[in-house]
């Protein structure tokens, strides 16, 4: 019903006649306080009281512009549940100072100004729990001043995208936690789609519009779960597409952190949007449950979701397991295989080989503390390392193993940058190379660096075995096929650990050594087959069903962490970090000659065999020059503080990793 304009000032007249003017008055006086000012005359501050007189009736409203009626009407007591109920109508609408008021063409309404005030007076005056509201408020004007909404309008410059009022009932806001809320929350959609209709139709029609706009499900994913509320951005831009697919894992945790876990996950963990993000699979307003024919993730449509990326995509695509998870054996049973494989090898390997350093330095350091070693041998070129050398290793050998190792660190730093991904040192490492996409240039460059060095080495051994097949002692001193003897020296080596027994001698090779050179075909393939599967899905699924992806991604980044702690833990506590060796580095690799003395005790039955076959004087060269020498410790010191330094982000990650699971 539609009241006449005197029929108002009528009403409000009887009201202030009634009395209303007392209440009026005590309501103006108590606003005092809210708003730091002095009382003003009591026919400048309408109370509420005088306002519902009009407005608090149901079907009161005014002609518009348009034509239409405007409705006026605001229900008293859902209006009182507000965060503004206590609050004086006036103290929004400043331009009514008088009952009848002249006619509002207008509104000037400022919500962002009279927040702000109220902010500056609370400031002064309020450190209650009013305070803090009034703080998180303030905040929320701060974010949407950066938004799309608070942006000029295209069609119309003077006004804003969208302002407060065009979002919120100024009425009838709730606080968070409160029953009426919920029923507030479900009529989000429909206020969004005054602007915006054509999502809004297509959000009905999804699983998530379904549970809120027909069976009145006040927990079901609304607009602003999925865009935020304040700071509402274009969806076409980077930064809005990672905070959506955050705000995904709001209801979908589960999913969400399997998905982080997958190549996909860790490049928009960086901080990128070029790889899918859950709504390029799932659809966004329109997104059904997976069993749905109508699904883009449906079994039957997948193939064709996958292929909007990955153009030339294979059926094999449509098995791989985005949310897949090492803990399901049930869902995913590959996986869990994987990862308890994985367990077991990294556990067995550092189990045994961490205990092998520990013995091995304590031993030393005792023998030596004992006085029971032979004279410590010092490599640096001091006056007892000036006499002649034994060459061990040539120049081609010394510069494959450089290359190698640089290499190999620059695959652990930026195959682990984004293995672990969620660390700060990985979005730094990003930041210098510039995007995951350089990265994995870089990653993939230094890969075939290293399977070359490989390869040409076992050309290299192949053509020279070739050549005296019939000849060559494949269990021979020389050889580095592992044989019994190693397993002798294994158990004598464990002997003298515990002291009982002497310190074995050794012949060319190691056990340790052998088990250095042979882990790396192990290794190859390994990482470099999985890396390989990674690198060319389209033709890995062609020959293999989609969950291989999700297995060769586990173990080609479990397999890297061994390798890169064993190296830079085990490799370099052998050849630099025991008491026997010190001062680190052993410059070997570099200089390629070691001293005589040293080459017998570490050596010994090599050694000896040299001297009986007279062999011994070709292996022998001059001592490295100064210049050799000291740049060569530089080189080594720097290549050890460069492993040491990937061997703290990787266990920073791995533990990180680990607290996250």
């Amino acid at each position: 019903m539609q009241i006449p304009k005197l029929a108002a000032w009528v009403m409000a007249g009887v009201i202030c006649l009634a009395g209303a003017p007392g209440i009026w008055e005590g309501q103006a006086n108590a606003a005092e306080g809210a708003n730091g000012k002095g009382a003003e005359p009591a026919a400048e501050k309408p109370g509420n009281e005088i306002c519902l007189g009009c407005h608090g009736n149901e079907g009161f409203s005014v002609p518009a512009a348009d034509g239409k009626t405007r409705s006026l009407y605001v229900m008293a007591d859902k209006f009182g549940k507000s965060v503004h109920g206590k609050r004086f109508c006036v103290e929004c609408h400043k331009e009514i100072t008088e009952i009848p008021h002249q006619k509002i063409e207008h509104l000037k309404v400022s919500c962002v100004q009279c927040h702000q005030n109220l902010w500056e007076t609370a400031q002064k005056e309020d450190k209650t729990r009013e305070f803090a509201k009034l703080g998180v408020v303030v905040k929320q004007i701060d974010r949407y001043m950066k938004s799309i909404h608070a942006r000029p309008n295209i069609e119309d410059q003077s006004n804003t995208n969208a302002t407060c009022y065009n979002c919120h009932d100024a009425h009838y806001v709730y606080p968070t936690g409160s029953a009426i809320r919920a029923e507030w929350r479900l009529s989000i959609p429909n206020v969004c789609g005054k602007c915006h209709a054509k999502e809004r139709d297509a959000y009905k029609t999804s699983v998530h519009g379904d549970e809120v706009m027909f069976k009145g499900n006040p927990k079901a994913a609304i607009c602003s779960d999925c865009h935020t509320t304040h700071d509402i951005e274009d969806p076409a831009m980077d930064s809005t597409r990672l905070v959506i697919t955050k705000n995904c894992g709001n209801c979908h945790q589960e999913n969400l952190k399997s998905y982080m876990g997958t190549y996909h996950g860790q490049v928009n963990t960086l901080g990128y949007a070029y790889t899918a993000k859950c709504f390029d699979c799932h659809g966004n307003h329109t997104i059904q449950r997976v069993t749905d024919p109508q699904s883009s993730v449906h079994p039957d449509n997948r193939l064709k979701t996958c292929q909007k990326c990955h153009t030339n995509a294979t059926s094999g695509f449509v098995s791989f397991k985005p949310h897949g998870n090492t803990h399901n054996f049930d869902r995913y049973p590959y996986l869990w295989i994987a990862s308890k494989f994985m367990i077991a090898l990294l556990f067995g390997v550092f189990a045994f080989f961490w205990l092998h350093s520990a013995l091995w330095f304590h031993r030393e350091h005792k023998d030596r503390q004992e006085c029971r070693n032979t004279m410590h041998v010092v490599t640096d070129g001091s006056p007892q390392g000036q006499g002649k050398h034994f060459q061990r290793f040539r120049p081609l050998w010394r510069i494959a193993h450089l290359v190698f190792a640089i290499s190999v660190m620059t695959l652990v730093l930026t195959g682990t940058a984004v293995l672990f991904a969620d660390t700060a040192w990985a979005k730094s490492i990003m930041y210098v190379f510039g995007s995951p996409k350089v990265t994995a240039i870089v990653h993939r460059t230094s890969a075939m660096i290293m399977l070359g060095i490989f390869f040409a080495q076992l050309v290299y051994f192949s053509i020279r075995i070739g050549r005296n097949w019939k000849m060559f002692n494949w269990f021979g001193p020389t050889s580095l096929v592992p044989r019994m003897q190693d397993l002798t020296d294994m158990i004598a080596m464990f002997k003298w650990f515990f002291g009982q027994g002497p310190r074995p001698v050794f012949d060319r090779w190691t056990y340790w050594e052998k088990f250095d050179y042979w882990a790396v075909f192990w290794g190859m393939a390994i990482i470099g087959g999985s890396g390989f599967m990674l690198w060319f899905p389209n033709v890995t699924a062609y020959i293999l069903p989609g969950w291989a992806f999700n297995v060769a991604t586990l173990i080609h980044g479990e397999e890297a962490i061994l390798a890169a702690v064993f190296l830079f833990t085990v490799h370099f506590f052998n050849n630099h970090f025991r008491p026997d060796k010190y001062p680190p580095p052993d410059i070997v690799m570099f200089t390629g000659a070691v001293p005589l003395e040293e080459f017998k005790r570490e050596h010994t039955l090599e050694y000896a065999r040299l001297v009986k076959s007279g062999e011994l004087e070709k292996h022998m060269v001059s001592a490295p020059s100064r210049p050799m020498t000291l740049g060569s410790r530089i080189l080594g010191i720097t290549l050890i503080i460069c492993g040491l330094t990937l061997l703290v982000l990787v266990l920073i990650g791995f533990v990180g990793s680990m607290g996250g699971g």
